[in-house]
């Protein structure tokens, strides 16, 4: 059973930054593919951020191209989003997720149904 723990959510202007990291319990957190979801205010779905494959690989969901970055640490066993130029509608409840061996077998992995486990989520405010 893997354990997925964000934080670094909080209240932040637009134009602002905030790092949000993803903390995995086991080790073998370096063969899983992991992603970036979020869900606004009002929604009842979760939407697609951002992917990083176990290899590096990396894909994101246009309207945070070139403001936001995934990456990885390996030997900390956590994932990273690093959110600049914040803009009101990135407000969100954002969630971690984990695709574990055997995978989804997904192209983008940008369903949630691709994903085995997920974090409880850490809430991002940008103020207009």
């Amino acid at each position: 059973q893997e354990q997925l723990v964000e934080s670094g959510g909080g209240l932040v202007q637009a134009g602002g930054s905030l790092r949000l990291s993803c903390a995995a319990s086991r080790h073998t957190f370096r063969t899983y593919n992991m992603g970036w979801f979020r869900q606004p205010p009002g929604k009842e779905r979760r939407e697609f951020v951002a992917t990083i494959r176990w290899n590096g690989g990396t894909y994101y969901v246009d309207s945070v191209k070139g403001r936001f970055t995934i990456s990885r640490d390996m030997s900390m066993n956590t994932m990273y989003l690093q959110m600049n130029s914040l803009k009101p509608e990135d407000t969100a409840v954002y969630f971690c997720a984990a695709d574990i061996p055997p995978y989804s077998g997904s192209s983008y992995l940008k369903a949630e149904a691709d994903y085995d486990y997920w974090g409880q989520g850490t809430q991002v405010t940008v103020s207009s």
